[in-house]
């Protein structure tokens, strides 16, 4: 039961880099909404390509009004922080027990 548990441990450790590296991607991608930057700049449409879908998908099942600021950058912030706080150390538990 060791190698199972090493593997979720292990797993639990790239979800959590992956998670933080769209963090990061997030927080750029909000950042760069506050001035106005090339679109045809290819981070810019990076940027834009990674994250759209996700704060699309945010908007339309949340259903948030628009108001001037756009809420989803900040409620997928929200959700990867939990998944990291819940997630990641569920799969750490989970693998410390199986040791």
């Amino acid at each position: 039961m060791f190698v199972l548990g090493n593997f979720i441990s292990a797993l639990a450790g790239v979800l959590n880099v992956v998670l933080q590296i769209y963090m990061w991607v997030v927080i750029i991608a909000a950042l760069i909404t506050w001035v106005n930057p090339d679109p045809y700049n290819p981070i810019v449409r990076f940027l834009r390509s990674v994250t759209e879908p996700v704060f699309g998908l945010v908007r339309r099942v949340l259903r948030i009004p628009a108001v001037g600021i756009d809420l989803s950058p900040l409620i997928v912030f929200l959700a990867i922080l939990f998944l990291q706080q819940f997630l990641v150390n569920t799969l750490l538990q989970i693998a410390a027990d199986m040791r």
